[in-house]
């Protein structure tokens, strides 16, 4: 079998990935302006292109901006005030958790809708969307937009869940945020491949 001769457009693009992916970084602080609807789109596209078994794209996302970031908060502050035990504290664990939502002017909510046949297993259409959410992050990157993945306790209510529009079954893996950076990427390290990989022949 001859070998293929790589594409040398190819092998830039692949540069630029690689340079991506090694720049890609959580940017928990941005500015208030939301980024256009194209950008978005641009994201959720590359999203959907992940990979997944039997080709079940599970995935499922809710722009949230606005408004709509208000009406969720007061539902997660709802849920964080019932959860706290001090009467007194009630009022200030509703507030800080009703104005998280607003951190980002554009919010995208990543859920998993698992595919009910017999033969599809549930972890690995969680793992596709998981893999949807970082194909999302990269688009971000590349689009010179901030990012951050967030999840959390109150993200696996039934409440939250409901609030989406999301059926029994689905799992909500967390939030997107996202806006124009507003701090600059921070510096960030990560083991050598040695330390986590085993070779085996």
């Amino acid at each position: 079998m001859s070998a293929i001769t790589p594409n040398t457009d190819m092998v830039i693009e692949d540069e630029f990935l690689l340079t991506a992916l090694r720049n890609r970084r959580s940017i928990s602080k941005v500015a208030s302006e939301c980024p256009p609807e194209e950008l978005i789109r641009t994201m959720l596209e590359a999203a959907t292109w992940a990979p997944n078994h039997f080709q079940t794209e599970p995935w499922r996302f809710i722009v949230l901006r606005g408004e709509a970031r208000e009406r969720m908060g007061a539902v997660m502050g709802d849920l964080a005030a019932a959860r706290e035990e001090d009467p007194d504290r009630k009022d200030l664990a509703r507030e800080r958790m009703a104005t998280k939502p607003l951190r980002a002017p554009c919010v995208i909510a990543v859920a998993v809708e698992p595919d009910e046949r017999e033969k599809v297993v549930e972890l690995e259409e969680i793992a596709a969307t998981a893999a949807a959410t970082q194909n999302m992050l990269l688009a971000a990157e590349a689009l010179g937009l901030g990012a951050i993945w967030r999840t959390g306790w109150v993200a696996y209510t039934p409440e939250v869940r409901e609030f989406l529009g999301l059926s029994e079954r689905a799992t909500v893996l967390g939030f997107v945020y996202v806006g124009y950076p507003a701090q600059p990427a921070p510096d960030r390290a990560r083991k050598p491949i040695d330390a986590v990989t085993a070779w085996m022949e």
